[in-house]
């Protein structure tokens, strides 16, 4: 019997981040969908699926707490994750504020990234 993987859905424009992070994911036992745009992820049939959300909070076009928001009018109760290569102090208390479960400033760590999904599958 296959067990049903976690899905985690990561966008960011970073194809780096991308590339490495479904990786690492899918090395600790979850399933992924990467999107290099909130356009494309709120498009996606992926969305009702998804049950964490890793979020860049810059990107052309929408912006990560844009997307959050449209989540939030939708009803979705998706916990998301911000990440961000330009933050500072400010900005992770006011992502909280927001209602994330976390905010990683680029580049973190393998363990504080899966601390952080951890606590957003506990929140359900």
């Amino acid at each position: 019997m296959m067990t049903k993987r976690t899905l985690v859905s990561i966008i960011d424009d970073d194809q780096s981040v991308r590339e490495s992070l479904p990786d690492l994911l899918e090395a600790l036992g979850f399933a992924v969908q990467a999107f290099s745009s909130g356009e494309g992820f709120l498009a996606s049939p992926w969305v009702d699926k998804t049950e964490c959300l890793i979020l860049d909070i810059a990107m052309p076009g929408m912006s990560g707490p844009e997307v959050q928001q449209i989540l939030k009018r939708r009803g979705s109760k998706i916990p998301i994750i911000f990440i961000t290569a330009h933050g500072d102090d400010a900005v992770r208390p006011q992502m909280l504020k927001l209602g994330a479960v976390e905010c990683l400033f680029k580049p973190f760590s393998d363990t504080a990234l899966l601390g952080a999904i951890n606590a957003a599958l506990r929140q359900e």
